[in-house]
């Protein structure tokens, strides 16, 4: 008989929105989760305490490649090879480009674009010597199609597509597929400094007519993670009402 085993799942910046809802899919499906977490304990702790025998949280910087190689070789002791990997850590900046400096620039690319480099760079590896393996990073419709007072964050996500898709080439004949989820406008925190009027705007912009769930990203990444999706890759799955359609 063969014993099927248990995924292991590495979600990065998982102590809330939906990065939280992303680990706490994979939890009730019953896999091993990661759950990674930097500056944002309790939720994270809380949440692997649900799932005492098949989750972690762990504190990393993912900006650190020093950090995350710690946080991958203990998780890889815990639980084994990592085999999918969901790249959701990430900061915001709503900001005039004018007004925006070097030190700014640094941080959103440090961890928007260079944490989702150093997690593949400490589990690509493992993945290849198994051929087989599946990462989904978080990018954003503004990674797509831009917007004002974000640039800086827009850079940092379309070069998030741009990653993936040139890896999705590179690892290919690994068995090891990439994609991208680009959500639009979710009910999160990182929103909730949107002024009402600019979000009923947004609504207005999108087709549905209204904010998207945490949930819906986590169900559009636990797809991209699953055999149902074996033959996707290199691809940018739009979650986002509608908001971009080309």
């Amino acid at each position: 008989m063969k014993v099927e085993m248990k995924r292991v799942v590495l979600v990065t910046g998982a102590s809330r929105g939906i990065g939280h809802a992303i680990a706490k899919r994979f939890c009730e499906a019953g896999d091993n989760v990661v759950i990674n977490y930097n500056k944002t304990e309790k939720p994270a702790v809380e949440l692997a305490q649900k799932f005492p025998n098949s989750s972690l949280a762990i504190r990393a910087d993912v900006s650190k490649f020093d950090q995350v190689e710690t946080m991958v070789d203990l998780a890889q002791r815990n639980f084994g090879p990592i085999n999918i990997v969901v790249n959701n850590a990430g900061v915001a900046l709503w900001q005039l480009f004018t007004e925006a400096d070097e030190t700014e620039f640094d941080r959103l690319f440090s961890v928007n674009v260079k944490g989702v480099f150093n997690v593949c760079k400490a589990t690509v590896p493992q993945m290849i010597k198994c051929k087989t393996g599946k990462i989904v990073n978080i990018s954003s419709v503004w990674g797509l199609v831009g917007a004002s007072c974000e640039v800086l964050y827009s850079a940092s996500k379309a070069a998030v597509i741009g990653f993936s898709k040139a890896l999705a080439k590179e690892l290919g004949p690994s068995n090891i597929t990439v994609n991208c989820v680009a959500p639009g406008i979710i009910d999160t925190d990182m929103n909730g400094k949107i002024t009402k009027e600019t979000v009923e705007k947004l609504k207005q912009n999108t087709p549905l007519a209204r904010l998207g769930k945490t949930d819906e990203i986590a169900d559009a990444v636990f797809f991209l993670a699953s055999d149902s999706a074996n033959y996707i890759t290199g691809q940018v799955l739009g979650v986002d009402g509608g908001f971009v359609i080309t």
